[in-house]
């Protein structure tokens, strides 16, 4: 099984988050890497209920859940475009596919992405147990794969590749701060822009745009311990200082220094 991933990037809190379950990001069957960015494994075992917060990635999600109390699930998570908050308690299992921005449409072409978004739909022919229910985590990542790959890869898609390569550029480039300069350096008018994020991603470039800002701004109040947020707004194209807090403040629900400082050591 591939070794998983560390990026944290998106998660509120992430250290007392990881402190408190065990979390892990392995890698998807070859075949479906153009489609999924990473599994995400996640197990708890709890003696007081806890919240988790996540400021979501402009990713649709398919998800296996087993909570205390409850039946275990299926649900199709579309783009969530406010904090996702979870509560956990007792014992409990989640198998998720982080599916990438353009990747989930291949899978489901009867409806544009952003049918999805803001939505989570229990599957109710689905059968959570094949991922679930193995004690070895190996075997549930082949479960997943297995669930995926059932009825063959999808069919290469070109505009689920353009989609996906747009959004890596907005993820990496931090010249692009308007939506204008997005669509002129892809060769696109702003309209067929917005309709192919639509149709593929789930949410406009705007959103996408302002999204990996706070992500990038929630990842440096995690790691760093001293923030210059008057510098970090300037090299996150921010018009200034007060722009980013607004920002911060409105998607994780406090304002950026006073989150820093109540991170977890």
């Amino acid at each position: 099984m591939a070794t998983p991933r560390r990026d944290t990037r998106g998660i509120v809190h992430a250290a007392d988050f990881l402190a408190r379950v065990r979390f892990r990001r392995p890698a998807p069957a070859p075949p479906l890497r153009p489609y999924v960015e990473h599994y995400w494994l996640i197990d708890w075992d709890l003696t007081e209920p806890y919240v988790s917060h996540v400021v979501p990635h402009p990713a649709v999600h398919l998800v296996f859940q087993r909570f205390e109390g409850q039946a275990p699930f299926v649900e199709i998570a579309g783009v969530q475009q406010g904090l996702f908050t979870q509560k956990l308690e007792g014992r409990g299992r989640v198998c998720g596919v982080k599916f990438r921005p353009g990747g989930f449409r291949p899978f489901a072409p009867e409806h544009p992405v952003a049918h999805w978004t803001g939505r989570r739909v229990h599957l109710t022919g689905a059968d959570p147990a094949p991922v679930l229910d193995p004690a070895d985590e190996a075997a549930r990542v082949a479960a997943l794969d297995a669930h995926l790959l059932a009825a063959g890869p999808p069919r290469p898609d070109p505009q689920a590749g353009l989609a996906a390569a747009v959004v890596e550029r907005v993820r990496t480039d931090r010249a692009i701060r308007r939506v204008a300069d997005l669509a002129s350096r892809e060769g696109l008018s702003v309209r067929l822009l917005q309709r192919l994020f639509a149709a593929y991603v789930g949410v406009g470039p705007k959103w996408v745009i302002l999204r990996y800002r706070i992500h990038e701004a929630l990842e440096r109040a995690e790691t760093e311990e001293a923030v210059d947020w008057a510098a970090l707004a300037a090299d996150l194209g921010y018009a200034d200082q007060a722009h980013l807090v607004r920002d911060f403040t409105t998607t994780v629900g406090v304002p950026p220094a006073a989150y820093a400082g109540h991170r977890v050591p």
